[in-house]
């Protein structure tokens, strides 16, 4: 491992939602942290949904030599657990360097790279929410 490698460091952020996630990848055995714990101890298809990504690294690359520390703020759970996903694949690219890994990731789940822009509609003046009307009465 050259000095370049063993002291490189990338940070990468992703979002959805009004959920922010910063992802500092590190070299390192593969130890992935969510919020100072180990994405091991999360609810178990959230966990699955952060493993995504260290799996398909894994396939592709072979071994990992990376470690992650990831901060969310904002949203709600799973927003949160989909920012950190996205942060996460984006921030082992950047760190890999490998455009055969990110053509992995986007033919399994382009939204591994690629953020979700959907947010919620406006409310509309007059209306109690964004596309129900008001409540009439006829008598």
């Amino acid at each position: 491992m050259s000095i370049e490698t063993k002291y490189k460091k990338v940070v990468i952020s992703g979002k959805r939602k009004s959920a922010v996630a910063k992802a500092i990848v590190i070299s390192g055995k593969g130890e992935v942290l969510i919020n100072g714990k180990k994405y091991e101890l999360l609810p178990f298809f959230e966990k699955l949904r952060i493993a995504e990504p260290i799996r398909i690294a894994q396939q592709v690359l072979g071994k990992i030599e990376f470690d992650a520390k990831i901060t969310i703020r904002g949203g709600g759970r799973i927003g949160q657990n989909e920012a950190a996903r996205l942060a996460l694949a984006k921030g082992i690219v950047k760190f890999s360097n490998s455009e055969e890994l990110k053509q992995a990731y986007v033919k399994y789940d382009r939204n591994m790279l690629v953020a979700d822009i959907r947010r919620k509609e406006a409310y509309k003046p007059g209306d109690s929410k964004a596309r129900r009307s008001r409540q009439t009465s006829y008598r």
